[in-house]
């Protein structure tokens, strides 16, 4: 182990002296190393302005008439009329259920409501003569009175076979699916014979217009939220499809989503906006003085936001990396919480070849007249 030392003391040793001599020896001829060149950069200054104070949340784009088609009846279907994503009109027919064991029991009411009929009239005219015959003293009052029974009696089986044949033909009428109002049919996930009934989906309609964006907010925005506060609605890009304010605020909290709904109407085409469609949405609270800068003056470094302000430095500029806080995006730029002030000259261009502490010139410089 001494020995070991001893060789490693050695071994220093010589390799300082040799560091020294050639350090000595090269000295005096060493040349100063030249200045690095300052960098041309596009440059802007920091000023504050107004800008909104918001929380992004999915917004869901209902119709406000949307029906989901079930049958009412029983049976196998023999129609289909129309395909998914056509337009219909209110009242068009979409399917047709079996009716014919319907259609039988149909006639079968209209015969007994006609048989029902002939002896309500039968017993009308024989209540007449009854009468006519007991005012001449002909028959008894026993017998009038039997004929007003029987008329009463005919009357009222008249009257329910007339009740019942009406509900036979409603009933027939579920058979035929038509559309409730005019829209647009949904998928149709049933096919020619399958045998339906009351849970069986059908198929939905869908008005294209009217439509309304649902906002679940947290229920410690309760305090804030109120209505005809501004919403905007945007897609996954970030581009604006539609500005407009909260309309309706549920008067309770939902159990499921432990939180608040609110409603903002929509007024984008169907080419723009669909039934159904999630979308971003942007609540704005309210506004507040801020530095806008653009998104592409801002660079990260271990998920930190950074961006290169100028510095004075001698007789010249240097680029000095400063950490800020970002807001929410506006367009293309950001706005800058925290880390900036009016007045600092952010540089906007070239920054992959910047590093904290390079000689830069501001183009605004050499872009000065001749003496000035």
């Amino acid at each position: 182990m001494a020995n070991k030392l001893k060789n490693l003391q050695r071994t220093l040793t010589i390799f300082a002296g040799l560091t020294s001599v050639a350090l000595t020896g090269c000295t005096p001829h060493a040349k100063p190393a030249p200045p690095m060149q300052a960098m041309p950069v596009q440059t802007a200054f920091i000023s504050l302005t107004e800008v909104p104070i918001s929380d992004e949340y999915v917004a869901t784009i209902k119709s406000r008439r949307s029906a989901t088609l079930n049958p009412q009846v029983d049976g196998n279907l023999t129609q289909i009329l129309v395909h998914s994503g056509q337009a219909v009109k209110a009242g068009q027919l979409l399917m047709v259920i079996d009716p014919a064991r319907q259609e039988a029991t149909v006639a079968s009411q209209r015969a007994t409501e006609v048989q029902k009929r002939s002896v309500y009239e039968y017993n009308q005219t024989e209540i007449e003569r009854q009468r006519k015959l007991f005012e001449a003293g002909v028959t008894s009052h026993d017998a009038y009175d039997q004929a007003q029974q029987a008329f009463k009696n005919s009357k009222a089986d008249y009257e329910s076979a007339v009740a019942v044949r009406v509900s036979a033909e409603k009933q027939l009428g579920y058979y035929r699916i038509t559309a409730p109002f005019a829209g647009i049919v949904g998928d149709i996930p049933v096919h020619l014979g399958d045998y339906v009934s009351g849970p069986t989906l059908l198929t939905t309609v869908d008005e294209p217009k009217d439509l309304e964006a649902y906002i679940y907010l947290p229920t410690e925005r309760a305090s804030q939220v109120k209505p005809g506060i501004d919403v905007e609605l945007t897609d996954t890009n970030g581009n604006v499809i539609e500005r407009t304010k909260i309309s309706f605020i549920s008067p309770q909290v939902d159990s499921s989503l432990q939180g608040i709904l609110v409603k903002a109407p929509v007024h984008a085409t169907a080419d723009v906006l669909r039934n159904a469609q999630l979308v971003k949405a942007h609540v704005i609270w309210g506004q507040q003085q801020a530095a806008v800068i653009p998104v592409l003056a801002t660079t990260r470094l271990s998920g930190q936001a950074f961006v290169y302000v100028v510095k004075p430095q001698g007789n010249g500029f240097v680029a000095h990396l400063e950490a800020v806080k970002l807001g929410d995006t506006l367009g293309n730029t950001y706005a800058v919480l925290d880390g900036l002030k009016p007045g600092d000259e952010l540089i906007t261009s070239g920054l992959q070849f910047l590093a904290d502490g390079a000689p830069v010139l501001p183009l605004r410089l050499m872009q000065r007249p001749a003496g000035k």
